[in-house]
């Protein structure tokens, strides 16, 4: 596969951070904590493969490739150690990269995440949803687990930007992710982690509620749990105050390296 699409800001001397998406967006959706970060940070975003403008190979994916393809995006930027965020399948690629390739990720703050999402017939259905009639066919099911039912009413052409990004997601490559999740296991890895590590779950995510959080928590030596008060799946973009502020408390910034 040719290299992941991805975008660079932020001051050439800072650290460098790597945020990683969710399951169905693309690096987009952290615009809005862009105003927090981008002055502390180098800041690189990055689409999943099958995502925004990453190429679409054929799935099934593996988490394992995902991460790797971050690896070879690293590797091609000249980068040894960034910190790393991610929120849901980012985190979950996050996780991978912490366990089997630590040298490379000094900090890692896992949103909205989780190690092991059962069932995987549920993933497989969805994978096969959306072959069969594209993302568009999921969305409202999907975004009433990104948002409260509050944000939902409040914000509308937010939502409706979001509604079009995710039906604008290559099917195939959607539908790739969603078999990686299926087949996806790293709780016997967690252990494994040695970079400082946040955990933040959303207090009223459906997706994935703050057990799944605090499994992963209780399982990375030293981790920090955090829950973020009215906030569904995507935590950053319903609360990016809150959330800016723990990842500013826990990856520290340009004084630190």
């Amino acid at each position: 596969m040719t290299g992941l699409h991805y975008e660079i800001s932020g001051p050439p001397d800072a650290p460098v951070l790597v945020l990683g998406c969710s399951l169905g967006t693309t690096l987009q959706m952290w615009q809005p904590l862009l105003g927090q970060l981008g002055d502390r940070y180098r800041v690189v975003r990055y689409d999943h493969r099958g995502h925004g403008g990453s190429p679409v190979p054929p799935g099934p994916y593996t988490v394992e490739e995902l991460g790797r393809d971050v690896l070879a995006l690293l590797d091609s930027l000249d980068l040894d150690q960034v910190l790393y965020c991610g929120l849901s399948l980012g985190g979950m690629v996050g996780m991978w990269l912490a366990a089997h390739a630590p040298h490379r990720v000094r900090r890692l703050a896992l949103l909205c995440t989780a190690a092991y999402l059962p069932p995987a017939e549920g993933w497989l259905t969805r994978a096969a949803q959306v072959r069969s009639a594209g993302t568009a066919s999921i969305a409202e099911l999907v975004l009433a687990r990104w948002f409260t039912a509050p944000y939902l009413a409040a914000h509308p052409d937010e939502v409706a930007a979001y509604r079009t990004m995710l039906a604008g997601a290559p099917s195939e490559g959607y539908a790739g992710c969603c078999e990686a999740i299926a087949k996806m296991d790293l709780r016997p890895v967690l252990p494994r982690i040695r970079a400082a590590t946040l955990v933040v779950a959303g207090r009223a995510d459906p997706a994935i509620p703050p057990v799944f959080g605090e499994q992963i928590a209780a399982a990375v030596p030293g981790a920090r749990f955090a829950i973020v008060e009215g906030a569904a799946h995507l935590a950053s973009v319903e609360q990016p105050a809150a959330v800016g502020l723990l990842l500013a408390g826990h990856l520290g910034g340009r004084g630190e390296r």
